[in-house]
């Protein structure tokens, strides 16, 4: 009789609550280890990819390419398609990485559709991508980029519930960020304590600080400012200091604070952060560890993972901002730098041939005009204008001043000029002969030159007598002109 009543007493006693209690507290056990042991099997996701958005020549190509240790990188345009080999040590395996890369021409949006739709929206980072060397640009780059990708989003067929299910994931890998280093033992009581605490505020939903997600596309984020090695130029070449180096640091982290994401400062020529970049892809694609804190010191190496950063970390930028201010324009502050007018170059003559030269002055003079003068000689210091007839003009202007030439007077100069230009003639056709003749010096060329001198002072002559017959005796220009007609000297000739 007493089995059955203690048998009975076991189902509607305490000894039964007991025994649902251990019983529950096996289930938990066997909870856990069954997801242990379900993660340390599990292989890595073959879904997950990253699009690439930035303007031509940031840097987007060389960018992937440094990350898939490819050396010589082949830029496509469109929508182009790579991946990154990931591989897991702790796992011991391996998977590919996705990358999609839009092409800078906004024309070319529609091809997003194709990288992010509603299938692979949850498995998709996005990274934005700006270069050092157009600093005046990158802010706005940054918004353009980000208008876009929200349109492209707000076109696809998502649901609401969707959306802010994403939504909520960004928040809590923003508020559940610790800096590397400051973990506490699993089994400490005050990481306990403060894990219990957070949970328990996590529920009501943490405030955020002053500009913090405020733009949350639930998306995944990471902001990539490229060429860093270029802020030597700038400094050398653009006068920039330390001071516009922070003003735009501050401004680029206030976008990614917007958005909660990261910034990583790159240089693919001078290997800085790409590794670093590249880990931090893998830690938050897919949960990998990265040990590395956030890195603010260096101007051109700068590292801010998603959830680290505040405005008032942003502040300390202020303290050295002396000719400026945070919160003036971007453009005003980095301006675009004028462009040069062009420096009118001055034309290049090309002197012609000597033989092509004296022929064109021997057709010239043939035909009845005025020889040119050679390059880089005035009309008046032509040798085909004779000395003389310069000096008597001077000469006899400035002796009757106000009296008009006689009719004989000028037959005299056009008779002179008729004969200059036979002696002119004469001139280039000896030129000619010597120039194509054979070149050796000898007695011929003495003869050509004696020759030549001989035309031009009998020339003179005739030129000499003519104009003292013109001039009758006892004239007031008969004595200027017996002194000034003399024949030149063969110097002169």
């Amino acid at each position: 009789m007493m089995a059955p009543i203690s048998e009975k007493q076991d189902d509607t006693g305490v000894s039964a609550k007991n025994k649902d209690d251990a019983e529950n507290k096996e289930n938990l056990w066997a909870a856990i280890l069954s997801e242990v042991q379900s993660r340390g099997n599990t292989k890595l996701p073959t879904t997950k990819s990253v699009l690439v958005l930035g303007e031509n020549e940031s840097g987007k190509t060389t960018l992937i390419a440094k990350l898939q240790g490819v050396e010589d990188p082949k830029k496509g345009s469109g929508l182009e398609y790579a991946y990154i080999d990931v591989r897991d040590e702790y796992r011991d395996d391996n998977t590919r990485l996705r990358v999609w890369v839009l092409d800078g021409d906004p024309e070319h949006s529609h091809l997003l559709e194709f990288a992010l739709n509603e299938e692979t929206f949850k498995d998709t980072t996005i990274m934005f991508t700006v270069s050092m060397t157009t600093p005046w640009a990158m802010l706005e780059q940054l918004q353009n980029w980000a208008t876009l990708l929200q349109d492209h989003i707000d076109k696809l067929n998502l649901s609401a519930d969707f959306i802010q299910e994403r939504k909520q994931a960004v928040l809590k890998r923003w508020q559940e960020y610790i800096e590397p280093g400051d973990e506490l033992e699993a089994s400490s009581p005050m990481r306990h304590s403060t894990r219990t605490l957070e949970d328990d505020l996590m529920d009501d939903e943490l405030p955020l600080g002053e500009g913090t997600l405020t733009r949350n596309l639930g998306l995944d984020m990471v902001v990539v400012v490229t060429k860093t090695d270029y802020m030597g130029t700038l400094e050398k070449d653009m006068d920039y200091r330390d001071e516009q180096f922070d003003f735009i640091q501050q401004w680029i982290r206030r976008f990614c604070l917007q958005y909660g994401a990261a910034l990583f400062y790159t240089s693919v020529k001078e290997d800085k952060n790409c590794d670093l970049l590249y880990k931090y892809l893998v830690h938050r694609i897919y949960h990998l560890p990265f040990r590395t804190p956030a890195l603010v010191v260096e101007k051109d190496a700068v590292l801010i993972p998603s959830g680290w950063d505040n405005m008032k970390k942003i502040s300390i930028l202020y303290e050295n901002m002396q000719s400026m201010k945070p919160d003036d324009y971007y453009t005003d502050v980095i301006s675009r730098p004028q462009t040069r007018k062009p420096v009118a170059r001055e034309i290049e003559i090309h002197a012609d041939d000597e033989q092509q030269f004296l022929i064109k002055q021997q057709q010239l003079l043939q035909q009845g005009g005025t020889p040119s003068a050679p390059l880089g000689m005035t009309r008046q210091e032509s040798p085909m204008r004779t000395p003389t007839s310069s000096k008597t003009s001077d000469r006899r202007t400035s002796t009757t001043p106000g009296v008009q030439g006689s009719p004989k007077k000028m037959e005299a100069k056009v008779g002179a000029a008729a004969g200059g230009e036979g002696v002119l003639a004469n001139f280039f056709n000896s030129l000619l002969h010597k120039k194509t003749g054979t070149p050796s010096p000898g007695k011929g060329s003495v003869m050509d030159k004696n020759a030549v001198r001989s035309d031009a002072a009998a020339e003179l002559d005739r030129l000499t007598r003519n104009k003292k017959t013109s001039s009758p005796p006892g004239s007031p220009d008969s004595s200027a002109n017996s002194s000034l007609e003399q024949p030149p000297s063969s110097s002169e000739c």
